[in-house]
């Protein structure tokens, strides 16, 4: 039986989850500041419930992004220092697409609209269906890929009938002008490493993984920029 283990710091929230003998549990909290303090305790707590140890497990997941720049380098460290220390490979996940697979989970939704909060008047967003892949198993299409976006300019570009769709995220709650977008709410706020395994497992078992050295983290932003604050020397 395949053992995955997953973790997820890319936004305030702060998760992890583990697959184990066909079971999934998990631990989430909100550690917004406080990530790298929380992270490898809950890992270290959630191994030592299920009485393994981090060499037994086939492969590590993380949430690579969209999210905030320091959470989601966090989650990436994190990752790469603990998949080169036991030698595992890694499964990178879109954290937008691990609320859509939350609201299928919990709502039975299949058409999902994923906005995180992205500071500065603009949200990461995309647009996901899930529909049937060659092989037989469920996937998530983006109909529109992650992009990060101005509010204004999203309920521009929407189609005007998502009365069907299902809304998640930060963003819809951050930014009151996209109340104009007709979609179902849900209290689905942010990601959780708990959601991210379903999407590995299939991943896993078509050998789509990468090495340690290979983690990328997505920001979307194409430019961070680090700027001094008035007064400060650093």
């Amino acid at each position: 039986m395949t053992t995955l283990l997953a973790l997820d710091t890319s936004t305030e929230a702060c998760s992890v989850a583990l697959l184990y003998n066909n079971e999934i549990t998990h631990f989430d909290e909100l550690a917004q500041r406080t990530h790298t303090q929380r992270i490898l305790p809950l890992i270290d707590q959630l191994l030592a419930q299920s009485a393994i140890q981090l060499n037994q497990v086939d492969a590590l997941v993380f949430g690579r992004g969209p999210g905030s720049f320091t959470g989601v380098r966090v989650g990436a460290g994190i990752a790469q220092g603990l998949a080169f220390g036991a030698d595992l490979p890694v499964i990178p996940i879109s954290n937008l697409t691990a609320m859509a697979q939350a609201a299928y989970e919990q709502y039975q939704a299949t058409n999902v609209l994923a906005a995180i909060d992205a500071r500065m008047n603009e949200v990461y967003f995309s647009q996901l269906t899930q529909v049937q892949s060659e092989k037989g198993f469920s996937v998530w299409q983006a109909d529109i890929a992650e992009v990060v976006i101005k509010p204004e300019q999203l309920v521009m570009n929407l189609a005007d009938d998502l009365s069907s769709a299902y809304k998640v995220g930060t963003g819809w709650q951050a930014y009151p002008q996209l109340a104009e977008i007709s979609a179902i709410t849900t209290e689905i706020l942010l990601p959780s490493a708990r959601y991210m395994l379903p999407l590995a497992l299939p991943l896993w078992q078509q050998q789509a993984f990468i090495r340690a050295e290979q983690i990328e983290p997505v920001y979307l932003r194409n430019e961070v920029t680090w700027q001094k604050l008035p007064g400060r020397e650093s």
